[in-house]
């Protein structure tokens, strides 16, 4: 569960980056509300998953999924140019998430 827990809040990670790179320095109000309540549970699921898996291996799980998500999400839209070098190293990323699963 706490695997679960903490991919989610990887997840929610992305979500709150994307919406503070489009509230204008917390100027737009929705912008702002969607990066306040997604930091917020992203923060908590990850301290509640670091209850049960280590530190280490938890904050570099939730940072490379929020990262890969977020960069692969800004590719998608087209507010960062694709690449292909640049989704190799996004697998890359994932594949080192993957790996460090199947050590714990």
């Amino acid at each position: 569960m706490a695997w679960l827990v903490l991919i989610a809040s990887g997840v929610l990670e992305a979500v709150w980056a994307t919406a503070l790179g489009r509230s204008a320095g917390l100027t737009r109000l929705w912008p702002t509300v969607v990066f306040g309540v997604s930091v917020v549970i992203s923060m908590l699921g990850l301290a509640w998953a670091m209850r049960t898996l280590p530190v280490g291996t938890s904050y570099a799980v939730w940072v490379a999924v929020g990262a890969s998500l977020t960069v692969a999400y800004a590719m998608l839209t087209g507010e960062e140019p694709f690449s292909l070098v640049k989704a190799f190293l996004l697998l890359g990323i994932i594949g080192c998430v993957i790996g460090l699963k199947l050590q714990h």
